[in-house]
């Protein structure tokens, strides 16, 4: 019998560096499967032969979070996707993540992915998606594009799905006191109101509820899996959202103006062993259902391109 070397499931991994930074991309997804600083995991990271446990580190292209029944009219044509969020019937976070994406280049610290839409019934546009992750003193900054290879427009959203790591590691039932013991800022005034499916009905502004994370606030009140939008900016525009650790470690994650929400989810409730030792927190283009209700979606004309860069960076206290 011959022996067989198989690859890993995730495929070939990407190992970019520079100064106190440390990445790895993955070839399925183009997926930021772990993140370092100093040695020091910023994000929770996950076997690279092994299914990714709960969208860790994953691009959610061409759409995040869900979509309502799996249907939206765009331009007066309805299209269907399949139902891959079967208790809410939804039809949840894109299909990049699926795909082995093309390595364009490869460089000490960077790393150039690509992937085309393939020719599906429900998202029948045709896009290449180019995935750039780039290390430098201030972080990873990933610069993810779409260019609109079609004759009609395209709609458009993103997120990225990464778990903040926490400081603690593993798995298990004690990890949602270990978040406890994290702060948490995310800088936006409005809360987006969801139904039982986790779809939007409205939105509230922050004063005086839990949803006020706009000055750092322990992660006291759990369970979170809410939407933040109206994002304060610094004066380039940007926004970050941060956790604080109790180890010491500040992590930022964000985005620049075409970030126009951030997604957090503290996992409580998911099954001990398959709960990442962290908070997700995702800086998303627009929140959930936006190919329906049309909020913050990027229409994408022929021969046109959607640009948006995603920041990361680390400071120890």
């Amino acid at each position: 019998m011959t022996s067989t070397t198989l690859p890993l499931r995730s495929g070939q991994q990407f190992t970019i560096s520079h100064g106190d930074y440390t990445a790895v991309i993955t070839e399925l997804g183009a997926t930021l499967r772990k993140l370092t600083y100093r040695g020091q995991d910023m994000i929770a990271s996950w076997d690279p032969d092994k299914t990714v446990p709960c969208s860790n580190g994953q691009l959610l292209v061409p759409f995040p979070n869900r979509i309502e029944d799996g249907v939206y009219t765009f331009e007066g044509k309805t299209y269907e996707l399949p139902i891959d969020e079967h208790e809410k019937h939804n039809a949840i976070h894109g299909y990049g993540y699926r795909a082995f994406w093309n390595l364009e280049s490869l460089e000490e610290d960077r790393v150039a992915l690509t992937w085309r839409t393939g020719n599906m019934k429900g998202y029948p546009f045709d896009l290449l998606v180019r995935a750039i992750f780039s290390l430098g003193d201030d972080g990873l900054t990933l610069t993810l594009s779409a260019t609109n290879n079609d004759n009609v427009n395209a709609p458009w959203a993103l997120a990225i799905h990464p778990w903040i790591a926490n400081g603690f590691g593993g798995y298990g039932d004690e990890i949602d006191g270990q978040n406890a013991q994290c702060k948490v800022t995310i800088p936006a005034r409005t809360h987006v109101t969801v139904n039982e499916r986790l779809l939007p009905t409205g939105t509230e502004p922050v004063d005086g509820t839990k949803f006020d994370l706009r000055t750092p606030t322990a992660l006291t009140e759990q369970p979170f899996d809410d939407a933040w939008t109206d994002v304060e900016r610094d004066a380039e525009g940007n926004t970050f959202a941060t956790l604080n650790r109790p180890d010491g470690l500040t992590v930022h994650v964000g985005g620049d103006k075409t970030i126009t929400s951030f997604q957090m989810c503290t996992g409580t409730g998911f099954a001990p062993d398959s709960h990442p030792a962290g908070v997700a927190i995702e800086p998303q283009t627009a929140y959930a259902n936006a190919f329906n209700s049309g909020k913050d979606l990027i229409v994408v004309a022929p021969g046109e391109t959607s640009s948006t860069n995603l920041y990361f960076k680390a400071e120890q206290r």
